[in-house]
């Protein structure tokens, strides 16, 4: 009895080896000579397409999940940059700022110094007083640079104070709205005099004994009289802001801002007030020649 065997075998493996590389060999033949097999290339890429997807996208995620933290972090770091750039450009634009602005006053206030010549010398504020109470400041200026107490100090508006301490290297000068001081001033509209007296830690002055019927009103410019000999004339010292007149009091209550800006910059000017002309000698009185001819006894 004929025994069959469990399994058919086929072609050896070497036929097959043979067949499969020479039928490869003949379509690439075909292929690179007659290109019959583009269709077939594409129709088998699309089929693996999603395949090829599947496999890749373990590989994918990661690398989107790496750009992504880096763009993140990227993101961040250039934030804090422009952040402190614009900081930076922020700060260099109110320098610039305060800058020009202390330059026009610089200006102004060397064009206030030129009406003065040589009478007048720049200083520069150091710090404010160490009475609390009081409206003074201290500047560089003392002895060595000729400042004499009693001076006038004004900037480019008008009237700050008056000289009263003097060292070697620094002097303290009262502000004009200290509650101590008084400056003889004249109401530019009608040459009206009066005394300006400060009114302490308001920043503000009050023109004192000032009957109801005096011709003052708001808005009146006022400035030094000169008649004290401390400050010079016509230096603008405050404007009129309230008038206050009852019937009741024999004095008006008239309260003046003052012209001057101490709080806003750091320098000044120290100036003197015009020494008086002296008065002209009085001229000898003529005496007659004697005539010729005649002897005194």
């Amino acid at each position: 009895m004929d025994h069959q065997p469990f399994f058919k075998r086929g072609p050896s493996l070497v036929a097959r080896l043979a067949f499969f590389g020479l039928l490869s060999i003949m379509l690439m033949a075909v292929d690179a000579r007659f290109n019959q097999l583009e269709l077939l290339r594409q129709s088998v890429g699309l089929v693996l397409y999603p395949l090829q997807q599947i496999a890749n996208s373990p590989l994918a995620l990661s690398r989107r999940a790496g750009e992504f933290f880096v763009t993140q972090h990227q993101l961040a770091s250039e934030n804090t940059r422009l952040r402190q750039q614009l900081l930076a450009t922020a700060v260099e634009a109110q320098r610039n700022h305060s800058l020009q602005a202390e330059n026009a006053y610089l200006r102004r206030l060397l064009a206030s110094r030129e009406k003065f010549a040589e009478r007048a010398t720049a200083a520069e504020i150091m710090s404010d007083g160490r009475d609390p109470f009081s409206r003074r400041i201290i500047v560089d200026k003392g002895s060595s640079d000729h400042i004499l107490p009693g001076q006038a100090v004004i900037d480019d508006s008008g009237l700050v104070g008056q000289v009263t301490r003097v060292q070697v290297l620094s002097s303290e000068i009262t502000l004009i709205t200290d509650k101590g001081q008084a400056v003889p001033v004249e109401v530019v509209r009608n040459g009206l005099h009066a005394i300006a007296f400060g009114h302490g830690q308001d920043n503000l002055l009050e023109l004192a004994f000032m009957a109801t019927n005096m011709d003052i009103r708001k808005g009146d410019e006022l400035v030094t009289s000169g008649m004290d000999g401390t400050y010079p004339r016509g230096v603008p010292v405050a404007v009129v802001t309230e008038v206050e007149r009852n019937a009741g009091y024999p004095f008006a209550r008239i309260t003046c801002t003052p012209s001057a800006g101490v709080d806003r910059y750091r320098n000044l000017l120290i100036v003197s007030a015009p020494a008086p002309r002296p008065e002209p000698a009085p001229k000898p009185e003529h005496t007659p020649k004697p005539a010729p001819g005649k002897k005194k006894k």
